[in-house]
């Protein structure tokens, strides 16, 4: 089941979350996340959604606006984790599907997906669902030792024009 995230779901949230950050290369920050920051973004993000079953919730997703000002008002970026546990079941695609269509429901007219060069398997699952690669930024994070590129994916939400 999907549905939208409270702050009741930020220690779940964090406990998918912070081992990423701490041992992946899917993500360049080094800062784990805390409940208090999580619950705040909860709270502001224009969409936060988790999914969950019996035992709990399974992952999240959410998007925001790709940068600060009006200019990129109708671009958004998102990001997905799904727990490890469950991994395999359509998850992350079933979450990316319903934030595309908060985003564009509320005028997004693109969707970003902005991942780490370290984390293949996350490129290949967004070029699966529809993203397209339209850039690499060549070695611009650094964590556990190494440079990495950021590679920037899209999705159109709106016909261009």
């Amino acid at each position: 089941m999907i549905r939208a995230a409270t702050p009741t779901d930020a220690p779940a949230i964090c406990a998918i979350w912070n081992p990423v950050i701490r041992g992946g290369l899917e993500t360049f920050t080094t800062e784990e996340k805390t409940f208090g920051g999580i619950t705040a973004v909860i709270r502001e993000a224009p969409c936060f959604i988790v999914s969950e079953d019996a035992e709990g919730v399974t992952g999240f997703a959410t998007f925001g606006q790709l940068r600060g000002g009006p200019g990129y008002a109708r671009s958004m970026e998102h990001s997905v984790y799904v727990a490890p546990r469950a991994y395999g079941r359509g998850i992350g695609r079933a979450l990316v599907e319903e934030i595309a269509g908060h985003a564009q429901a509320g005028g997004a007219r693109s969707l970003w997906a902005a991942c780490s060069g370290g984390s293949p398997n996350s490129i290949a699952f967004h070029a699966r669902i529809g993203f397209e690669q339209v850039a690499v930024l060549e070695s611009v994070g650094f964590k556990q030792g190494q440079w990495l590129d950021l590679v920037l994916l899209r999705r159109w939400l709106s016909p261009q024009g």
